[in-house]
């Protein structure tokens, strides 16, 4: 048994506004805009595929309050491209954001709610993954999230060192999953949050079994009755484990 991430998912006041946002910022299509959730994914996209990790995006009435623990980096071709995204992100909405980053090569930005994410200067490891370069997590140990995730799911590790983990779609496609380590405790529940699936015919109740042996725990989220199960990695980011697909 394994799963794979096949979306992030992320609260905002106006999920459809922001999944506009999005939208436009990706190329992606919005997919479900009905109350509820607004859901976004390549045009043409067979979900789930490896070649992307989509979005979800769920209206929640709390404010953001505090950094978020992940967050999307966003790739690019060449300085002109990063020059010119990051221009087309500020006209859709996008604000600068200063995250203590200093004299960086890339950009810092906010998302119309707040969500930071980065624009990225040309890097050849991102060339074929499309627009999101990688799902980034903070964390206070690389190594040990790199152990749990590359367990929990069926992606390759490429690389783990104190300061970074990364990991991939075996299958060689798709954005790069990393962790990065950051001293700043974890506050309350994840803003953006990872959703993994197993595979059709898998049992997810044993897959469930399977995350905890791992080191995952029980999340109560104020989920109620649903048909997915809300766990926690071994540094309490919540991810959910949907149904079989």
């Amino acid at each position: 048994m394994a799963t794979r991430l096949v979306q992030v998912t992320m609260k905002a006041g106006d999920d459809a506004a922001l999944g506009r946002f999005w939208g436009a910022a990706l190329g992606w299509s919005v997919t479900g805009d009905e109350p509820g959730v607004t859901s976004l994914e390549p045009v043409g996209f067979d979900y789930p595929d490896p070649s992307a990790v989509c979005l979800d995006i769920l209206p929640v009435p709390e404010p953001k309050t505090v950094k978020n623990r992940i967050h999307l980096d966003l790739a690019t071709t060449s300085a002109e491209h990063q020059a010119e995204l990051v221009a087309r992100l500020q006209d859709l909405g996008a604000t600068p954001v200063d995250i203590g980053q200093g004299d960086v090569p890339w950009t810092v930005l906010g998302d119309p709610e707040g969500n930071e994410f980065c624009v990225l200067e040309p890097r050849g490891v991102y060339r074929d993954t499309g627009p999101v370069a990688a799902v980034v997590v903070d964390c206070a140990d690389p190594r040990e999230l790199a152990r749990f995730w590359g367990q929990a799911m069926d992606w390759t590790v490429h690389e783990v060192t104190d300061e970074q983990a990364t990991l991939r779609s075996a299958k060689g496609v798709g954005p790069y999953l990393e962790f990065l380590r950051n001293p700043d405790p974890k506050v309350g529940l994840n803003r953006v949050h990872l959703d993994v699936r197993p595979y059709p015919g898998d049992d997810p109740a044993a897959e469930a079994d399977r995350l905890r042996a791992l080191g995952a725990t029980n999340a109560d989220v104020g989920q109620g009755d649903v048909p997915w199960t809300v766990l926690a990695d071994p540094e309490s980011n919540e991810f959910c484990l949907l149904a079989p697909r």
